[in-house]
């Protein structure tokens, strides 16, 4: 590093310019008057003696008394502390502007776009492990293992946790425990985007890593994530292979897709038996929470009714409503973002089955 370069990285400590020229002159010479310290760095003499003054104020220079007053430089010991302090501060806030940019605060933003997958991936761990209601994710399963923990907790909080795992054509570990950290898993042959979707509201999305471009994005909002999870029901999870179902196959039996319980529950229906659930939600007009408990009644969704086999997920794009009979009224149930229904449910919680047509509740299996 040159004088010139010196002086500046000086200026950036503190000092200021006259400051600077003095100091590394000093530095250069050992010791000198004021008057010689003021021809060899440029300081004008009038300014010299107070130059000196707040440079040893500061710690960098001592004077004394001779036949005219001069300067030497300080041992260094407390100058080279003060610019290693200053350094590692400026490395911190350079570490924390960084990071601030990569990803903003959330509770500021609808949506944030951000450069690096560990930004995705820290924020998907964060959210996955405080899941209440649902999970949704897609991920490789080296990722899945750095996932075990986050989503032990969100199904040890009772959240319904969905594994969608992607491999470009290789099989899967067997011996793998997913009971611990999974309501159902799936495998995906071929290449997909880092996906988790947690309690309906937030997304962490990124590209598979073949992508040419890496980024992030980071959604807190109901509407965006109800558009992820569409793309993750049909892209990610409808055609693929079941590696692991712990879903119950008796009550209590619990969904947080209304259409997922719809497809189960109208094959009973049409067979006669009766359907008694509790629904959590929130009613539609008013957002305020309720709950409703009694039996279903009536499906209703896109097309004519199936009557073989499972309803194709086409058939419940548009309006899926389920009526409920409490014993005083009907109520209309509807999923996740419900508007002409009485309640959007958040959980629907299956007590119990009754065989109608012998008039006995008997067990029956989905």
């Amino acid at each position: 590093m040159d004088s010139a370069e010196l002086r500046r990285v000086l200026r950036d400590a503190g000092l200021s310019k006259y400051q600077s020229q003095a100091y590394t002159a000093l530095l250069r010479l050992g010791t000198a008057s004021a008057t010689e310290l003021a021809d060899a760095s440029d300081v004008p003499a009038a300014r010299i003696y107070d130059v000196l003054r707040d440079l040893e104020d500061v710690g960098y220079v001592e004077t004394y008394e001779s036949d005219s007053l001069r300067a030497r430089a300080s041992d260094p010991d407390e100058v080279l502390g003060d610019l290693r302090d200053r350094s590692e501060r400026l490395a911190v806030a350079a570490d924390e502007i960084e990071k601030r940019w990569e990803a903003p605060t959330l509770d500021q933003h609808r949506v944030d776009i951000v450069k690096r997958f560990e930004t995705v991936f820290d924020r998907a761990t964060e959210a996955i492990a405080g899941a209440q209601t649902e999970v949704q994710v897609a991920v490789t399963p080296e990722n899945l293992e750095k996932l075990r923990e986050p989503l032990a907790a969100a199904k040890a909080n009772g959240a319904i946790v969905k594994v969608s795992l992607h491999t470009t054509g290789e099989t899967l570990d067997p011996d793998v425990d997913y009971e611990r950290i999974a309501t159902e898993v799936r495998h995906r042959t071929l290449p997909t985007p880092f996906v988790a979707i947690v309690d309906r509201t937030t997304t962490c999305f990124a590209p598979h890593r073949r992508s040419v471009n890496e980024y992030g994005v980071l959604v807190e909002d109901f509407s965006l994530t109800y558009v992820f999870r569409w793309y993750f029901d049909t892209s990610l999870w409808e055609v693929w292979d079941v590696v692991y179902d712990g879903r119950p196959d008796e009550p209590p039996l619990v969904y947080a897709n209304l259409r997922r319980f719809v497809r189960d529950v109208q094959p009973l229906l049409q067979d006669g038996i009766g359907v008694h659930v509790t629904v959590e939600g929130s009613e539609t007009g008013t957002g305020n929470p309720v709950t409703v408990s009694g039996t279903v009644v009536d499906v209703v969704y896109a097309g004519e009714p199936r009557t073989d086999g499972e309803i194709p997920i086409g058939q419940l794009a548009g309006q899926v409503t389920v009526e409920i009979d409490d014993g005083d009224r009907r109520w209309a149930i509807g999923g996740w973002g419900a508007v002409i229904e009485d309640v959007e449910a958040i959980r629907i919680t299956v007590t119990t089955f009754d065989d109608l047509e012998n008039g006995e509740a008997d067990r029956v299996n989905l």
